[in-house]
């Protein structure tokens, strides 16, 4: 096995010393006046020998790894993926690396994670996290660690978060859906404790109290395959014949709802009409195309990356917290049209009922 070139290999050979290769490699040439020659010299030769540097000796001596843990719930859903590419994108353009995990909303898998970016030294983390990892963010924090929230917050936690206006995009979708005629609105999410969760529930209840209408909640489980989500969707229609839209918290629950609907032989919008939370790529490629709300992934990642590259370059920046609230847009499309609906709920009851 070929052995890996050491600084000091790179010194004897070009007949300098370690610590001038050191300040050259480091980027502090100019702060220690070396001559241009010298520095051209050793990027020449690390270049032709192929000088991959000692990350771990390297992170000891400067005391930074320039690697971002980043914990999300699910990097394969649309959002999360969206988010973390914008994130790694930004990060890159500041020297920094970005490790990525999905934690499943799982607490003691967070629990692990974190261990592991914290073996690992990495110099900050961002977090979608899951209730029940409090003190281990607080360590973090109480060591100087910089942490960021985005999505959802703790409360018992002081951090500096970034979230999206939840209970208005709620508010705003069921309102529309009002002005448009329907008035027996159903709002399918989750069985969560999550902030985000439960603002968007927040705003549904308070728009559907104000219009006098009757609220209509079903919680699913969050661990749930699209064909069972799909399945306790179409149930709970079934058992509700008389709804005429529906607001789907996230975007998956929305996806499992379009099947369930598809299944039940519903027309969208004239049976039903259907927003779902969290804008989806393909959205508007459904025909008919589905009505959302779409949170600012551009916006959002630009402010995690600026708050943390800030809280990573002065210490009076890592101790302060914010809380950043970006607002949502209510993107119309034919889903939520105002047509004249004709409740074909009950007949596809009662054909399910005889199948």
């Amino acid at each position: 096995m070929k052995k890996k070139i050491s600084i000091h290999d790179i010194a004897k050979e070009l007949n300098l010393s370690a610590t001038t290769i050191s300040f050259v490699l480091n980027g502090k040439a100019d702060e220690k006046k070396i001559s241009e020659q010298v520095q051209r010299k050793v990027a020449d030769y690390i270049k032709q020998v192929g000088y991959q540097p000692n990350m771990i000796a390297k992170s000891l001596r400067t005391g930074k790894t320039n690697i971002i843990g980043m914990l999300v719930e699910d990097i394969s859903d649309p959002f999360f993926s969206s988010i973390s590419r914008g994130i790694e994108t930004i990060a890159y353009h500041h020297k920094y690396k970005i490790f990525f995990a999905s934690t499943e909303n799982d607490t003691e898998k967070t629990k692990a994670l974190i261990k592991v970016f914290r073996e690992r030294q990495v110099d900050g983390y961002i977090m979608a996290p899951p209730s029940g990892i409090e003190d281990d963010i607080k360590a973090l924090i109480d060591d100087n660690v910089p942490v960021i929230l985005f999505d959802r917050y703790l409360p018992a936690l002081n951090t500096s978060t970034v979230i999206i206006d939840n209970f208005s995009g709620a508010y705003q979708a069921v309102k529309h859906l009002l002005e448009n005629g329907f008035s027996n609105i159903a709002f399918i999410t989750l069985k969560s404790d999550q902030t985000q969760m439960h603002s968007r529930l927040q705003g549904y209840l308070t728009a559907m109290e104000e219009s006098g209408h009757e609220a209509i909640v079903q919680k699913l489980p969050c661990k749930l395959s699209h064909s069972l989500g799909a399945e306790m969707v179409k149930e709970f229609v079934m058992q509700h014949n008389n709804i005429d839209a529906i607001l789907f918290a996230t975007n998956y629950l929305a996806i499992n709802g379009l099947k369930a609907i598809q299944d039940l032989g519903l027309i969208i919008p004239d049976n039903i009409a259907v927003i779902g939370f969290d804008d989806n790529t393909h959205f508007n490629l459904f025909s008919p195309s589905i009505t959302a709300v779409a949170q600012p992934i551009e916006e959002i990642a630009e402010e995690v990356v600026q708050q943390l590259i800030n809280a990573l370059s002065d210490e009076r920046e890592s101790k302060k917290r914010r809380t950043v609230t970006l607002p949502v847009k209510l993107i119309i499309r034919n889903s939520s049209s105002a047509k004249m609906k004709k409740n074909i709920v009950e007949p596809a009851l009662s054909t399910m009922k005889k199948s």
